[in-house]
């Protein structure tokens, strides 16, 4: 990318800016598959897309999981930490909260091919790029176009009890885990009925949809790394790789092989 390109910035750059240069101002970088040591926010709107490779982001409601060509949408000041995978491409741009009708929630995001190629576009401007010529136009339509892109359930959400808070954490250490929720009653001082209700009034979904959208969130980056289906199912707490293979097709849109075999996106950098 030219030197004047914009994507190349150092973290430390964006720790160090009181506002944006410019309504929409971005970086690339490759994160490693750690999960950062610490929760950070930022004043604006961040959109991180992985171009490549799986995102994880975490915020105290949930995890956003984002597979190659979607992006997860993070508000103005929610805190938040983020995992990816060890080959990931992660493009994030950062958005001035005046340039939006509004911050919105926490959501993952399908990039369109359109979308794709704007952001593209936009890696090969500089950071101050004029406004009210054709840069600021691109960048018009490349909001717009943000605005517009569709939501998909691709967020796990987190409740708050801590009953449940321990639950949760421990299907995400094993997610094979198969118990049912009146063994986890008894392992946690709880009737499986007050279970059950907990578990759809503060995640919206029943414990066994939650966990199922666990075991297929899990299953992504073995997927990714070229691990065999069945073996992923196994590990994922599917005795059946059909059951695997039509719940994934469900939730993704697409077979686990196809996913696995999907040729890498366009980088932007």
């Amino acid at each position: 990318m030219s030197p004047n390109g914009h994507l190349d910035a150092p973290p430390r750059e964006l720790r160090a800016l009181r506002r944006l240069p410019r309504p929409l101002y971005g970086r690339a970088e490759a994160l490693p598959n750690r999960l950062l040591g610490y929760r950070h926010s930022h004043p604006w709107v961040q959109l991180s897309y992985a171009t490549r490779g799986v995102l994880d982001v975490h915020t105290a409601g949930g995890r956003f999981v984002a597979p190659p060509q979607r992006a997860v949408w993070i508000p103005p000041g929610v805190a938040h930490r983020v995992r990816a995978t060890p080959d990931a491409r992660i493009n994030s741009l950062y958005i001035d909260p005046a340039a939006l009708a509004g911050g919105g929630e926490c959501r993952v995001l399908a990039i369109s091919p359109l979308l794709r190629e704007l952001i593209r576009a936009f890696a090969a401007l500089p950071v101050t790029y004029a406004e009210d010529g054709a840069d600021g136009r691109l960048v018009r339509v490349l909001l717009d176009q943000l605005a517009a892109a569709p939501s998909e359930a691709l967020m796990l959400p987190l409740p708050g009890d801590p009953r449940l808070r321990r639950l949760c954490a421990a299907l995400q250490r094993q997610p094979d885990d198969a118990r049912a929720l009146a063994a986890w009653g008894q392992r946690l001082g709880a009737a499986e009925k007050t279970l059950s209700r907990l578990f759809r009034r503060e995640t919206g979904l029943t414990f066994r949809a939650w966990r199922q959208r666990l075991r297929l969130f899990h299953a992504l980056p073995l997927l990714e790394r070229g691990e065999r289906v069945t073996d992923v199912a196994l590990a994922c707490g599917y005795d059946s790789t059909s059951a695997f293979i039509a719940a994934f097709r469900a939730q993704f849109g697409a077979t686990p092989g196809a996913f696995a075999g999907s040729p890498e996106a366009p980088r932007t950098c």
